[in-house]
């Protein structure tokens, strides 16, 4: 256990941004065991850490971070950890990358029982399910998924602006008040393409970085590493999935054609659909459907976007479309906390109520005349004009 507390000491040694993510001020900090899960390289292990030192200070027999990955569980088990730690008086223990622990969720129930005064958070690949893990931990644990930065949160970590976060209806109902409280404090256009490019994932902030490179390398590692384990997906698969992603990504978004797909792909229909669910999960792609609660509908989507348009860079293997560009911007900060429907008459339908049409600054709303609740979502606007919403906006949800 003493090779764990040293690691714990050198990382929260070297945790010393001035930031936090939106996130860390929703979780229930109180709650006996918390589940945190996300894509690799959106930020959990920093939150944990900055948590830790915020709660414990730096006393690694009170608080301790460990990582699931760490030669120590060679020899040793999760519970094994746990015994220990809470003997010698320990209070809470966060986990990372669980995922790579075999049987982790039927230890971290065990624990949960065994030992009621031990507070255990975790955190996982975003393919992870809790309740329908080995041990069913649903009724137990209380989880959070974490979504990239958003463009909020960009502004605050690259450039030390400090901005409001803003909810759905209060963007849609005072777009004027908001967009002119923001360009107050600064200039969102001058910074919108560069958080569009290279802004989404947090390790940007490290230095001499090649941003689109590491991104690169983090997909690789979600197709080879966890989508086999965690999807069982046949590894002989991957190159295949690489493909499917480089045309979603190098094209305009477009009607699902299964079939198709299947016949480029060289996979058959029924894996082309699993698969497609596992990179949704994954958090490398986002699905759209025109009836999200139709579940004969639900079989196949309507449109498929790359989850984030950092990906869209990263993957794209012609220069990216502006328009991808908007559209996939938008739904990457709606979904992470609305319902989001492909509409047939306009781009998008917005918890079943609003009617969102996402275009540049000449974007016309003949396409949602007479639609109530419709609005437009248009980029290169600084200032909201009447139901013509500036889209860097959409971009303070959180």
């Amino acid at each position: 256990m003493e090779q764990l507390q040293e690691q714990h000491l050198r990382l929260i040694a070297h945790i010393n941004l001035p930031h936090k993510r939106s996130l860390i001020e929703k979780i229930n900090w109180e709650s006996r065991l918390i589940a945190i899960r996300g894509a690799r390289g959106v930020g959990k292990t920093t939150m944990m850490l900055q948590h830790i030192k915020d709660a414990y200070g730096t006393n690694p027999e009170v608080a301790l971070y460990a990582s699931l990955d760490h030669l120590y569980f060679s020899h040793h088990s999760l519970i094994d950890l746990a015994d220990q730690f809470y003997k010698r008086g320990g209070k809470c223990l966060y986990l990372d990358e669980v995922h790579k622990y075999e049987g982790w969720s039927r230890e971290l129930k065990n624990i949960y029982d065994g030992y009621p005064d031990l507070k255990v958070i975790f955190s996982g690949s975003s393919l992870l399910n809790i309740l329908n893990a080995e041990a069913d931990l649903s009724r137990r644990c209380v989880s959070y998924d974490m979504q990239g930065l958003s463009f909020r949160e960009y502004l605050l970590f690259k450039e030390n602006i400090t901005l409001p976060i803003f909810s759905l209806d209060e963007i849609l109902n005072n777009p004027l008040q908001h967009s002119e409280q923001i360009a107050r404090q600064c200039r969102p256009l001058q910074y919108f393409n560069k958080y569009l490019a290279e802004g989404y994932y947090p390790f940007f902030l490290q230095d001499n970085i090649d941003y689109l490179t590491q991104l690169q390398k983090v997909v690789g590692m979600i197709l080879e590493i966890e989508l086999p384990q965690l999807c069982k997906i046949d590894i002989g698969n991957v190159r295949k999935l690489r493909s499917l992603l480089s045309v979603v990504s190098s094209g305009v978004p477009f009607a699902v054609d299964i079939s198709k797909m299947a016949q480029m792909s060289e996979l058959n229909r029924n894996t082309i659909v699993s698969y497609l669910t596992h990179l949704n999960r994954a958090k490398l792609i986002n699905l759209l459907y025109s009836d999200a609660l139709n579940l004969k509908r639900m079989q196949k989507p309507d449109k498929i976007y790359m989850e984030n348009t950092n990906l869209l860079h990263a993957l794209s293997l012609t220069q990216v479309e502006t328009g991808t560009l908007r559209e996939t911007f938008f739904v990457n900060q709606l979904t992470y906390q609305h319902q989001v429907e492909y509409a047939q008459k306009a781009d998008f339908l917005i918890d079943r109520r609003y009617t969102i049409e996402v275009g540049g600054q000449s974007k016309g709303g003949k396409q949602i005349a007479g639609t109530p609740d419709s609005f437009i979502a248009a980029d290169d606007i600084e200032y909201a004009l009447g139901n013509k919403i500036p889209l860097w906006l959409f971009g303070f949800l959180y």
